[in-house]
């Protein structure tokens, strides 16, 4: 049994687990598990996250705009923090998504590489 193959029979299925860009119901995370992220959800999670930060993106433009005019009410602002703070709340919640996803695209790399040394050092064999 190599090295990944025991790390995956021991590992909790949520150290794996996707972080979707959505809550349920009642506001809780939503996760995905297992798949190779070309699966259905996978790629409507994908489309959700491009649109989160395309939207905050815009948002940004917008409040600049706002801002730059200088002619706001109290109330304005008030709905402007309230939705800068909503947009910035998705984009966290893609970034620890992603960097999730990349550190264990990062470990995967790594057990692949400790896969191939153990096999370079059985390739030589007794002489």
């Amino acid at each position: 049994m190599t090295h990944a193959t025991a790390r995956y029979r021991t590992t909790n299925p949520m150290d794996r687990a996707r972080l979707l860009p959505w809550t349920s119901p009642d506001g809780k995370p939503c996760y995905l598990l297992g798949g190779n992220g070309t699966g259905y959800v996978s790629r409507l999670a994908d489309r959700v996250e491009a649109e989160q930060m395309n939207s905050a993106a815009d948002f940004m433009a917008e409040a600049c705009d706002i801002l730059t005019g200088r002619a706001w009410t109290p109330g304005e602002i008030h709905l402007l923090a309230v939705e800068l703070n909503d947009h910035l709340a998705k984009v966290y919640r893609v970034s620890e998504s992603r960097g999730t996803r990349l550190l264990q695209l990062e470990g995967d790399l790594d057990m692949d590489d400790t896969d191939d040394e153990d096999s370079e050092g059985d390739a030589g064999g007794d002489s």
